[in-house]
């Protein structure tokens, strides 16, 4: 496994937690860190993750704002999200409403000692931050193989803690979204593909199929090599969040890891070329790329594919002699809002208060690519509760009534804030819910759908055929969402499903793109 560089080019801040402390065991000298540090770390570093992007993240998204060979999608996509990070550095909706897997790979020098189980103190932080911040519990435990039920409190953590040499503690910190993870790709190739036009049809190919339902402009890795599988994914992880970036550019006998940039420069050229842009078409579909090069052995070539989505959730920190530190992120990303100016704003607008008959007739008269501005009434489902709607539906029951009289947005919101009216919300991955179209639309629902991302072949057919629609909303603005665009929300329906629970909401001005038919 790689080891984190002690050498990185990162800024930090100095936490007030103390430090490690020399102390010996017998004539062993070790230092002594604290649980309440590692907590500490812990607690600082997610509550950083929810609020706050990066520097350079920012300084792409404004470039992508500012590129006047951009597409005006993608431009005002980029926008949206350099205001929705200024809403959410207000410390109140956090950045996304997949406030994510809480992820820590940590790098434990030999001469550390905590006298802790360092997994559970940082998982007790975890827990104590998501209920704090009234952040979205996304975890669901097996009660058997198909019954789920939410744990309550966003745990279990993954937490992967490698022993090195040294008398330091580092850590990687990730808040990963499902969307962004369920991108990943995993191939068991063979030294066949290690030709470069084998390669780069591969590599056009897998980029072409990323699609924009995990919220791009990405930062997107490939891995090529590895001892293993495993060791292959776990590269992966490193390399999407930025861990790797001081790795050399060149191997040797040895098998040292390294960066290939000529290929990084081939990847950003076919992500350019499939056309799918920031979310809505055009080019910026990948912010940056590295192609991580593995040694491996001689019968196998394990390949992976994976992104960081636009909320790019990734900090370093670390416990030594001299103190507590944690990666400085961007505290004032107003100050990027100049790049939003002279991008096009939107003027249609669709009232969504009225008979479907009225809404269906209206979207009618917009072309496939019209960016619109909603106002009204949705409807929020997503997985569970629609996995519920098809189940009665196949036991002789109803659709609800309300899937038939109003839009439905698939979504899931954070927990609500006090005094707020909803928790930071926007839309999920549509085709995971592309199975249940075709038989509700059958019924009379979901004739309107709002979401992100693209639609299978099956649901473009049953659009055409029940005279349905698809729109997409801007991923990864969730702060700006609940803040600037819901005025209304109550849970109408399976209200055990927690943040999958049915709402009804009210918006106003909420932007999204006519896509089907």
């Amino acid at each position: 496994m790689y080891r984190a560089n002690t050498k990185d080019r990162l800024h930090y801040r100095r936490l007030p937690a103390g430090a490690a402390h020399l102390t010996k065991d017998g004539a062993v000298k070790l230092w002594q860190v604290k649980p309440d540090l590692l907590a500490a770390l812990a607690a600082e570093a997610f509550t950083d993750l929810e609020f706050f992007l990066s520097t350079a993240h920012l300084e792409g998204l404004a470039r992508i704002a500012r590129d006047p060979g951009a597409l005006p999608g993608e431009r005002y996509v980029a926008a949206t999200l350099i205001k929705n990070a200024a809403v959410a550095a207000e410390g109140i909706f956090p950045l996304c409403q997949d406030t994510g897997t809480a992820t820590v790979v940590a790098w434990k020098g030999e001469g550390i000692r905590t006298g802790a189980d360092d997994a559970a103190v940082i998982s007790a932080a975890v827990r104590a931050v998501w209920r704090k911040y009234y952040l979205r519990y996304s975890q669901v435990a097996p009660l058997g193989m198909f019954d789920e039920k939410n744990t309550g409190d966003n745990l279990p953590a993954q937490v992967d803690i490698y022993a090195v040499p040294g008398n330091e503690y580092q850590f990687l910190f990730i808040a990963k979204g499902g969307g962004s993870s369920n991108k990943t790709v995993f191939i068991q190739g063979s030294k066949a593909v290690l030709e470069e036009k084998a390669l780069e049809k591969l590599l056009a190919e897998q980029i072409g199929a990323l699609g924009v339902a995990a919220c791009p402009p990405y930062h997107l890795a490939v891995v090529i090599g590895g001892t293993s599988p495993e060791n292959n994914l776990a590269m992966l992880k490193l390399a999407t969040a930025g861990c790797l970036d001081v790795l050399p550019f060149s191997g040797n006998r040895t098998g040292r890891v390294f960066r290939d940039r000529v290929w990084e420069k081939r990847v950003m050229a076919m992500a350019r070329a499939t056309g799918l842009g920031a979310q809505f078409g055009g080019k910026h579909l990948v912010m940056e790329a590295r192609v991580i090069r593995l040694p491996r052995h001689a019968a196998s070539c394990p390949i992976s594919i994976g992104v960081s989505c636009c909320a790019h959730r990734n900090i370093r920190g670390k416990i030594t002699a001299r103190g507590v530190f944690l990666e400085d992120l961007e505290r004032n990303p107003a100050r990027f809002l100049k790049a939003c100016r002279g991008i096009p704003g939107i003027s249609e607008r669709i009232s969504l208060d009225r008979p479907m008959k009225s809404i269906l007739a209206d979207l009618k008269k917009h072309k496939p690519g019209s960016l619109l501005l909603l106002d009204g009434t949705l409807i929020v489902a997503r997985d569970m509760a629609h996995a519920r709607f098809v189940k009665s539906l196949r036991a002789g029951g109803k659709v609800p009534e309300y899937l038939g009289k109003h839009p439905v947005f698939y979504a899931g919101p954070a927990e609500t804030p006090p005094g707020k009216i909803i928790g930071s919300l926007g839309p999920t991955t549509a085709g995971r819910m592309d199975s249940y179209v075709p038989e509700l639309m059958a019924r009379g629902a979901s004739l309107v759908m709002l979401a992100k991302g693209n639609r299978s072949p099956a649901v473009a057919a049953a659009c055409r055929r029940h005279g349905g629609f698809y729109l997409a909303a801007v991923g990864g603005a969730a702060a700006l969402m609940a803040r600037d665009n819901v005025v209304a929300a109550e849970v109408i329906d399976y209200a055990d499903l927690g943040m999958e629970a049915v709402r009804r909401i009210r918006v106003k001005n909420l932007p999204a793109m006519l896509v089907l038919p």
